[in-house]
């Protein structure tokens, strides 16, 4: 995984000068397998394809506390607006911690993120167009 690539993508992503799809395919391509976003400790860590892990700090300034519980329909709603209305990614973190978000990971060869509140609520999005694989098949 190429650390400083990583970091760019991760400082574009958060400047909105990145959609979260064209920044998770940047991620993926600089060796990127997953990332877990952490709102208490504002850090964002980076698993690589090669079992490295390298950790970001989340830069925002002014972000409220983790609220907490979990607000599914929040969540929800935060989601949407930045799926379709191109919301940044600092207010989207805002909305979320407002909704109870603790963290989340993103699985992006899975298609899906998993969202967490303070008490291991969890609240599993997939990307706009994947779906759940057949577990039966």
């Amino acid at each position: 995984m190429n650390t400083q690539t990583v970091l760019q993508i991760a400082r574009e992503t958060a400047a909105g000068l990145k959609s979260f799809p064209d920044g998770v395919r940047e991620l993926v391509a600089a060796g990127v397998e997953s990332y877990h976003a952490d709102y208490l400790s504002l850090t964002k860590t980076f698993y690589g394809v090669d079992g490295s892990a390298f950790a970001a700090p989340i830069l925002f300034e002014g972000l409220p506390p983790v609220a907490e519980r979990l607000v599914p329909a929040a969540l929800k709603a935060a989601l949407v607006d930045s799926q379709s209305r191109g919301q940044k990614y600092r207010d989207f973190s805002r909305r979320a911690m407002e909704a109870g978000v603790h963290g989340y990971i993103v699985f992006p060869r899975g298609g899906r993120v998993l969202y967490f509140g303070r008490d291991g609520e969890q609240h599993l999005e997939w990307f706009p167009g994947a779906a759940p694989r057949n577990a039966a098949a």
